[in-house]
């Protein structure tokens, strides 16, 4: 067994785009193309975390791996861990991917790219970000922003993660749902509660900083496409067509 894992959660139940694991794109099923751009990136085995019968068999007749967790999760980072906890009880996996399943356009060199943060012994989570060159996205509050220091070409410490728009001199970053934990930063993280900032922006990574948290960001070239509404799997189905 490898020392890293990435571990996709895939919730079936979805307010914007109901199944949305299990949509159609190209012939396979989203959360396929997902579990397939992570065997690529060869970091580490690679099994989907689900509270759904059907997106396990989705996997597995795709020859992937899939493990059941509780339906009542609130976040990913809860599911991972439920999934982290039954695949190694023995505590030999040391790094946890957390890949989200809605990201079928992601490149398997930025799962790569995220894992480097982790060479600096003081950091416990990685992430990724992209810079910003749309305006229109630094006045979007759909867009997550993160500031932060830079500590090395290309890597940032965060510093803040908003919704709010980006203001000052760039250059601005557009955060990319990706994380990297060392296990023992993945189980810290799971006890803690809900921050003050972190329920007022509804961003989860916040908690881990306002804990005192470390949390650098590996910059890459690109955002990869989020799909959350009929019309961006209509977007990401003409992506991969393409």
């Amino acid at each position: 067994m490898s020392d890293t894992i990435v571990l996709i959660p895939a919730r079936l139940s979805s307010t914007r785009l109901p199944g949305k694991p299990l949509a159609e794109i190209g012939g396979a099923p989203m959360i396929v193309h997902v579990m397939r751009k992570a065997l690529m990136a060869q970091v580490g085995d690679v099994v989907v975390a689900t509270d759904s019968e059907a997106v396990a068999a989705a996997v597995e007749k795709a020859g992937g791996r899939a493990v059941m967790t509780r339906a009542d999760h609130v976040s990913g980072s809860d599911r991972i861990y439920e999934a982290l906890q039954a695949l190694d009880p023995e505590h030999r996996i040391k790094t946890v991917v957390n890949v989200q399943g809605d990201l079928p356009t992601l490149d398997p060199a930025d799962i790569q790219a995220a894992l480097q943060p982790l060479a600096d012994a003081a950091v416990d989570i990685a992430t990724l970000a992209a810079e910003i060159r749309d305006p229109a996205e630094l006045t979007n509050p759909n867009v997550v922003k993160v500031t932060g220091e830079t500590v090395a070409p290309g890597r940032l410490r965060a510093t803040a993660f908003s919704r709010a728009d980006a203001s000052g001199p760039g250059p601005h970053y557009h955060h990319i749902g990706l994380y990297v934990y060392r296990r023992a930063a993945l189980a810290r993280f799971v006890k803690l509660p809900p921050s003050a900032n972190e329920r007022r922006e509804k961003l989860e990574q916040l908690r881990a900083l306002d804990a005192g948290m470390r949390i650098d960001v590996a910059v890459v070239a690109s955002v990869p496409l989020g799909v959350d509404t009929p019309q961006e799997l209509a977007k990401a189905r003409q992506i991969l067509k393409t």
